[in-house]
């Protein structure tokens, strides 16, 4: 990553209040990139968005829906910005399933608005938009997925994923490429790190089971997944930005931002490693059907490693590693801003 390119660089971030978007906006702050927020107010409480201070760090922050196009033209075109990076989203596999039209309105017309916002705001050089490794037709294979695998998803939020890939593919041919803005997707794996407290996530469930003293509940511990720091796909955005403004259409396209082929892991590896180190910590297999969910997923990041010169620095030890220190770091009182930039210059160094 070259840090000078960040230096004063306008930047607006959708999705900032999110685990993801708060993150990445306390990195790009710690850059000196002068970054504006759009966003509904924190999904969570608490969240990393303000135990972080993150809002202190930001040009701009406006509370406000993705889906309403008026508001989010205003807060584009007063940002100015050079580079957009779309993490606005419905993020949560269960949750599609009890608000399906609502994911596909969020996760598909919001990002296609923000597409129409950028046609009309000058300046704009530069779009990434953040979908996920759940875009693909799940095969239930043993290979890693590539960027020009189909796409597909059998529940809502993949589905919803998937389109937004179609758009954004659709939206570069047909307006963006011609006005000389560079527009690129990205698909990570399942991230983990300090600052989560989302619903229905692995480690953020195992964590607050931990703190209630009671065992976590699994639902499909044979699962397998990409898991990765979050640091790691963040790091690939920035530099995915960087080059599309450096160097254009070349890499204007789909890029995957998983971990090692070794990182992909079952679910019950994780909670076992997880136990293993925290006593008093345990888990039990729920018998309740559940909503189906794809049983095995591996992104193959090959393109990034060879032609953005991208890897994830922390493996999944590590990260497991990282996250339960935020956590505690959290849990004790310290100064949680200074603790996430210490974890953000470690592993950018």
């Amino acid at each position: 990553m070259n840090t000078a390119f960040w230096q004063g660089r306008r930047v607006f971030l959708t999705g900032h209040t999110g685990f993801k978007g708060g993150w990445l906006s306390l990195w790009l702050a710690e850059l000196e990139a002068e970054v504006h927020g759009y966003a509904l107010a924190p999904p969570t409480e608490p969240n990393f968005f303000t135990v972080a201070g993150v809002g202190k760090r930001l040009a701009s922050s406006v509370i406000a829906d993705i889906r309403d196009a008026a508001a989010l033209e205003r807060a584009l075109q007063a940002a100015r910005p050079e580079v957009v990076l779309h993490l606005a989203a419905q993020p949560l596999v269960r949750q599609s399933y009890a608000e399906p039209a609502e994911t596909f309105a969020v996760n598909v017309m919001g990002t296609v608005n923000l597409f129409e916002a950028v046609r009309r705001t000058p300046g704009v050089k530069a779009v990434v938009n953040v979908t996920t490794d759940k875009c693909y037709e799940n095969r239930e294979w043993v290979w890693p997925y590539r960027e020009n695998e189909a796409l597909g998803g059998h529940d809502p939020y993949s589905g919803s994923k998937a389109c937004s890939e179609l758009a954004t593919a659709a939206w570069r041919r047909s307006f963006l490429d011609a006005a000389g803005v560079q527009l690129a997707s990205a698909r990570a794996g399942n991230v983990i790190g300090g600052g989560d407290w989302a619903a229905d996530r692995l480690v953020p469930d195992f964590l607050r089971a931990l703190d209630a003293g009671r065992p976590l509940v699994v639902r499909s511990p044979l699962a397998t997944r990409p898991w990765q720091h979050v640091l790691g796909p963040l790091s690939g955005y920035l530099m995915l930005a960087e080059k599309l403004c450096a160097e254009g259409t070349a890499f204007a396209e789909a890029w995957n931002f998983g971990p090692d082929e070794a990182d992909a892991r079952p679910v019950q590896w994780i909670v076992e490693t997880l136990c293993a180190r925290l006593p008093g910590a345990a888990w039990q297999r729920d018998a309740a059907p559940q909503p189906h969910e794809a049983h095995t997923l591996r992104l193959d990041s090959a393109k990034a490693h060879a032609r953005l010169g991208w890897r994830p620095r922390w493996n999944l030890p590590r990260a497991l590693e990282a996250t339960l220190d935020w956590h505690q770091a959290w849990k004790s009182g310290a100064d949680m801003a200074t603790f996430s930039l210490a974890q953000i210059r470690e592993y950018a160094a």
